[in-house]
């Protein structure tokens, strides 16, 4: 007997058999949109039970059109790419997966931040041109006694300020949700966004992209950071006002960046955060190691599954 049929609008994996895998029980036919078009998406999802979708738009438009959708599995943490209050009214359970990259993130977000203290993109960069000169890098300073900003205290974070203390860094951090015995647990001061931006030496940024997120880090804010701090995001690129830290970087007052994503990706080939010796940008990795992705997948297709049978999923979202 067939079983559901399953809609794919995007995916960056090297193939899907994970998600394959926790689907199977149900024996589900799989549907790969040729690309993220609205039209192309609709082609395979119209009459579709379930999508599972990574980065593609499903916007209002897409999701008023669907006739049997029961749920939408996102292949992710973040879901500002699913127009949550329309797949409310149509009744359509959303999944996500919070959990599945926390560890490569955090440690993403201190490899970015230790690679910009100790400069050693810059100390690689000198050496292989033949330049064994360390007055080039001067002055680095110690990392122990230095203070590191979270903007958010959520998961990644809570595992970052652990990996931070471990250096000899404290740690404090601004969440408004976050609740006090959270931060007395995490051993982190919890502060004001102004005292934040005042008082460390590295912000690091994880808050969700909202309306009220978007271009968090803007020129005011940067004007109230300690001259010469450093930035690290890992988080989404739009959180910052782009043009702004470019601004900030020039003048100064921005000691360097550490960026594994950007307002728009892929990064353009004449952006001018290029060529800086004190930017250092990855093309949107933290998420990865291969047991995560296999994390990601098996959890994202089991919410699903258990969603297409009538039970409730362990990572529902709601609008």
């Amino acid at each position: 007997m067939a079983g559901p049929v399953i809609a794919v609008t995007d995916s960056v994996f090297p193939s899907l058999d994970p998600a394959k895998a926790a689907l199977a029980k149900l024996n589900p036919t799989f549907r790969m949109s040729k690309s993220v078009n609205a039209d192309d998406i609709l082609s395979v999802a119209k009459d579709a039970d379930a999508i599972l979708v990574t980065y593609a738009k499903l916007t209002r438009e897409i999701l008023t059109q669907l006739t049997q959708c029961k749920a939408i599995g996102r292949f992710g943490l973040g879901v500002d790419n699913i127009d949550l209050p329309a797949a409310k009214e149509k009744g359509i359970a959303v999944n996500y997966v919070p959990d599945y990259c926390i560890r490569e993130v955090s440690d993403h977000t201190m490899a970015l931040l230790l690679a910009l203290i100790r400069k050693i993109p810059l100390s690689n960069k000198l050496v292989q041109s033949g330049r064994w000169e360390m007055p080039a890098v001067v002055p680095i300073r110690r990392i122990e006694g230095t203070v590191l900003g979270l903007v958010g205290f959520g998961n990644i974070p809570r595992l970052v300020a652990g990996k931070a203390q471990a250096f000899g860094i404290k740690v404090i951090a601004y969440d408004p949700f976050a609740k006090p015995e959270v931060f007395k647990t995490a051993g982190v001061e919890s502060v004001d966004f102004d005292t934040l931006l005042k008082s460390s030496d590295y912000v690091s940024v994880h808050a969700p992209l909202l309306p009220a997120t978007r271009g968090l880090m803007n020129a005011g804010v940067f004007g109230r950071m300690k001259k010469g701090a450093y930035i690290v995001n890992t988080a989404r690129g739009p959180l910052i006002d782009e043009a702004a830290m470019i601004t900030a970087l020039d003048s100064g007052q921005l000691g360097g960046a550490g960026l594994d994503v950007v307002a728009a990706e892929p990064l353009a080939k004449d952006s001018p955060l290029l060529g800086r010796d004190n930017v250092i940008i990855s093309p949107h990795t933290a998420f990865y190691s291969i047991e995560a992705l296999n994390e990601l997948q098996t959890k994202c297709a089991t919410d699903v599954a258990r969603v297409l049978s009538g039970e409730k999923a362990i990572y529902p979202i709601s609008a």
